[in-house]
């Protein structure tokens, strides 16, 4: 499936969750069969192609993706949760959002010393959350030098943010504008 195919697979909804946001709305292509095998597929690929011993996805849409290209290239996948989620003792990262802060956590047996992760998600926005998984694997021992996503929002300039951080960034498809 091309780009344009898969592009027109992913649902714009105007004014969400904000006047003047146009969303861009995964849940009609999860929905489509051959559009997820597709877009799992060209995820797994890049994966592949940058030497991926794991794959890592943050919540909550990032495990859609990041779990099925985990099982598509038979390789572990690493939860990146929100705080307090995990049963076991974690290891966390702040990180800045545009108004306050939040933070990922993992649980640190489940990166390898030297491990070479790349993380996946659906979307890349501002970036911020990208570079603090990215920062955070890194801390339990990983090696992150490439990440995946569906859809890139080039205008927020999340791309640019997570290459400073020291990753590659792959994208399927990109729209311009917010």
């Amino acid at each position: 499936m091309t780009a344009d195919e898969l592009k027109g697979l992913i649902r714009t909804v105007p004014d969400f969750p904000a006047r003047g946001i146009q969303f861009r709305d995964i849940t009609t292509l999860i929905g489509n069969g051959p559009g997820l095998r597709a877009a799992v597929g060209q995820l797994a690929c890049i994966a592949r192609e940058a030497g991926a011993e794991a794959i890592a996805g943050m919540e909550a849409r990032g495990f859609i993706f990041g779990a099925a290209v985990a099982v598509e290239l038979q390789l572990g996948f690493v939860p990146v949760r929100k705080p307090g989620k995990l049963p076991v003792e974690t290891i966390g990262i702040e990180y800045a959002l545009e108004y306050g802060s939040d933070r990922l956590e993992i649980d640190p047996a489940s990166v390898g010393q030297g491990q070479r992760i790349v993380v996946v998600d659906d979307l890349i926005a501002t970036g911020g959350t990208a570079c603090a998984a990215a920062q955070l694997l890194r801390k339990a021992g990983a090696v992150v030098e490439d990440a995946a996503f569906v859809i890139d929002l080039p205008d927020l300039g999340g791309a640019a943010a997570l290459r400073e951080c020291g990753a590659a960034v792959h994208a399927l498809v990109d729209f311009a504008g917010h």
